[in-house]
């Protein structure tokens, strides 16, 4: 399998058993080591530093004494390593020669104050830090509304992802759902939400309260997989707008029935890059432009305000260029009568200037090169 659909996979690469009934695990923050494994190297770095103690004890067992019947065990090696280590201090079993009396201050101090941070830190980390992220997630999962939920966290995921925060939306309200730990400790540096899962299941989108939700990106690097998503978004959520990433010609028409608002083929999108650039070396240079929020220019569409009713499509209060025109499902251009006189519910489609191009205008090059010049 290669690289690029490892990394576009939101279908567990195991078997699906992990992901259902009551093993499913709720909006979380993702951690690279799995609980148990923390606690194991925990507890094992703990257990070699007593191991450490009682060996330094037993190898210097001459100058220790104990008082009950004046011979030390490999016994009593053990229980004054147990009480040293605890500094509970019986005086049963003491050191006597300055050479243990310098163990104890120079080796074994040390490392009672290392194996007592060990078990504080497991202590505040599994009992308290867990106990208030997993609150703190819960309280988050039940507030959720309005948010924008990504299933699927490979490269056209995340670069979804970090083009919604460019574009000023809150990582918080972002939720994101992949199987990969790896991946979601990416999403979860960008400071969204994320949850381990398999998001083809009720049980997943239910937890992220997908109902709620304003915006379903979906790309999950199959086509059949992205579409079995949309069917089970759709299911759960009929007015939610769905965005979906297909690959194969034949598999949008099934995503649109499916239930997807917005299907993009990136293959096409790449032809059409491709197609322009043989025209002019500057298309798909704009075009690219156009789709991101660092250019330029910028593509936005939005519903037409009161001030711009009976207004042409020329003279937005944006001071953008209208392009188009949705009115009752149907596409107007720019050109067209209709859109010199905009009505109440209109969507237009303009491209407007980001904060460089409000600064000097998509011609500044030739502008500042003219004044060069002069």
């Amino acid at each position: 399998m290669s690289r690029q659909k490892q990394i576009d996979r939101i279908m567990p690469d195991k078997s699906p058993r992990a992901y259902r009934g009551p093993r499913f695990k709720p909006l979380r923050r993702a951690v690279k080591i799995p609980v148990w494994g923390d606690l194991g190297i925990r507890l094992g770095l703990a257990l070699f530093l007593i191991a450490i103690v009682v060996m330094v004890h037993w190898w210097d067992r001459e100058g220790l004494v104990d008082n009950l019947d004046g011979e030390v065990s490999f016994l009593d090696v053990i229980y004054f390593t147990m009480i040293s280590i605890t500094t509970t201090g019986f005086g049963d079993i003491a050191p006597i020669s300055d050479r243990a009396r310098l163990v104890e201050a120079v080796i074994v101090t040390p490392i009672r104050f290392a194996v007592f941070f060990i078990f504080v830190g497991t202590a505040y980390n599994f009992i308290i830090k867990r106990s208030w992220e997993k609150w703190r997630m819960a309280r988050i999962q039940e507030q959720l509304s309005d948010h924008i939920v990504v299933l699927g966290y490979g490269i056209s995921g995340s670069e979804s992802v970090a083009e919604l925060i460019e574009r000023g939306t809150d990582p918080s309200c972002i939720v994101v759902i992949d199987p990969s730990e790896e991946r979601l400790a990416d999403a979860e540096a960008l400071g969204c939400n994320v949850m381990a899962a398999d998001a083809t299941r009720d049980t997943t989108l239910k937890a992220v309260r997908i109902s709620e939700a304003q915006n379903v990106l979906v790309s999950a690097g199959r086509d059949d997989t992205s579409i079995l998503i949309v069917l089970t978004v759709r299911a759960l959520a009929p007015n939610v707008p769905i965005s979906v990433v297909v690959r194969a010609d034949d598999n949008e028409s099934l995503a649109r029935q499916a239930g997807a608002n917005n299907v993009i083929n990136p293959v096409r999108f790449t032809g059409l890059l491709l197609a322009g650039s043989a025209k002019g070396e500057h298309i798909a240079e704009y075009l690219a432009d156009l789709a991101s929020v660092s250019g330029r220019v910028q593509l936005v569409e939005r519903e037409v305000t009161e001030e711009e009713c009976g207004c042409a499509i020329g003279d937005l209060t944006t001071g953008g260029r209208g392009l188009r025109v949705y009115r009752n499902g149907r596409a107007i251009g720019f050109w067209e009568d209709e859109c010199q006189n905009l009505q109440k519910g209109d969507i237009i489609v303009e491209i407007i200037a980001t904060p460089n191009g409000e600064k000097k205008g998509d011609g500044h090059v030739a502008d500042d090169r003219k004044r060069a010049e002069a």
